[in-house]
C-alpha cells in the first residue's frame, strides 16, 4: 500500500505493474462509491463484481483487494494521482469500459447527487475520455 501511493505521488509517476494498476481501480471504485457520504453494501457488491469480473478474481481474491483499496483510499491524498495511473495503465480502448465501471459504482445505490456527477466528470477528462464518451459509458452502466 505505502509502495503504491509513494509511486503515485512521485513527481513524475511511471507505468504501473498489473498488481498496482488493478489496487488503483479498486481504490478509485471505493473513492467514487464513498463520494456521497455513504458507502453502502450494494456499492461495496458492485465493487466486487467489477474487480472480479475485470481481473477473473474469486470471491476471495476480490474481497482481499477491496479491503486493500478501502485502506489506500483512505490514505490517499487526490482522486487525480490514481486517475493518471490508470490512464498510463489502460490503453485508450479499455477506458470506456473502465469508465463503465465506474459509473455502475456510482449508480450502485440509487442515488444520482451533485458532487458525484463532478467527480465524474474529472475523472473522465482525466482518463482522456469526453462528456459524450462518459455518457455512454453511462447508459450502459444504467442497463447492467
Amino acid at each position: 500500500m505505502i509502495d503504491l501511493l509513494r509511486r503515485l505521488l512521485a513527481p513524475e509517476p511511471a507505468r504501473l505493474p498489473e498488481p498496482d494498476a488493478q489496487l488503483a481501480l479498486a481504490t478509485l471504485l471505493v473513492r467514487i462509491a464513498r463520494t456521497d457520504g455513504l458507502y453502502a453494501v450494494e456499492e461495496v457488491e458492485r465493487i466486487d463484481r467489477v474487480l472480479s469480473r475485470r481481473y477473473g478474481l474469486d470471491p476471495f481474491a476480490t474481497a482481499k483487494l477491496r479491503t486493500e483499496a478501502e485502506a489506500v483510499e483512505g490514505e490517499a491524498p487526490d482522486t487525480v494521482r490514481f486517475t493518471r495511473a490508470l490512464k498510463d495503465a489502460v490503453p485508450l480502448e479499455d477506458r470506456a469500459e473502465l469508465m463503465t465501471a465506474l459509473w455502475s459504482v456510482a449508480l450502485a445505490d440509487g442515488l444520482r447527487e451533485a458532487h458525484e456527477d463532478r467527480l465524474m466528470r474529472l475523472v473522465a477528462n482525466l482518463l482522456g475520455l469526453t462528456d459524450v464518451e462518459s455518457a455512454l459509458a453511462r447508459q450502459k452502466a444504467e442497463l447492467e
